[in-house]
């Protein structure tokens, strides 16, 4: 804070406050914490968890999950941090990127569990009381209606859906992370929709 003191007959003095120092670029920060600098790279955790966070409910539609995603991403983030590329000096849609496949890696893995299941023989348990009221929660079952509907789509409309319309990149950003042009984005967007709507349709959701 700057203190001008007045002449001799003037009124008291006069305090300006000085300007705070504008937040630092995620690039700046990277920097740092490719330097390791943790302090730095703690600043950028507390910049985008929550979008990542709510990234991955919107990939899995489960909360527990999407906690697990977000922070192995952020472990993932660290490890390589010297790979990291930024799109328009965000870090955000590499975490996006990294956190999709983290998902499509655990779908996979749920995946053969579910069909090794099935080869044993069934048991009777008792309904988890827990799981019961999730069940009931309609905007959970929706958004898996809609996961189920995405996981049938061809891979590269499968991509641009999760990065644009669930992920909420621009097209500019999710055709830096895809190595696509941004038109080719677009068209796997609009084919995405044309298919969702059927998809959707067909489960009357």
């Amino acid at each position: 804070m700057k203190v001008i003191v007045k002449t001799e007959g003037e009124a008291g003095p006069v305090v300006e406050p000085t300007a705070r120092p504008a937040a630092r670029t995620d690039a700046e920060l990277w920097e740092r914490a490719q330097n390791g600098d943790r302090a730095a790279f703690g600043e950028l955790f507390n910049r985008h968890v929550e979008a990542l966070w709510n990234h991955a409910y919107r990939l899995t539609a489960s909360w527990s999950q999407a906690e697990d995603i977000a922070s192995n991403t952020f472990l993932i983030a660290w490890r390589r941090r010297a790979e990291i590329t930024l799109v328009r000096d965000s870090a955000l849609p590499w975490l996006y990127a990294v956190a999709t496949n983290l998902v499509r890696g655990e779908h996979r893995t749920a995946t053969r569990f579910a069909r090794l299941l099935r080869r044993l023989p069934a048991e009777r348990t008792e309904p988890d009381h827990a799981d019961q009221v999730v069940g009931r929660l309609d905007g959970d079952r929706r958004l898996r209606a809609v996961l189920a509907a995405v996981d049938r789509l061809p891979r590269s409309e499968r991509e641009a859906v999760r990065l644009c319309l669930l992920g909420e990149l621009s097209t500019a950003d999710a055709a830096k992370v895809l190595g696509v042009a941004e038109t080719s984005v677009r068209s796997r967007i609009s084919r995405a929709r044309s298919r969702l709507r059927v998809l959707l349709a067909e489960e009357a959701i």
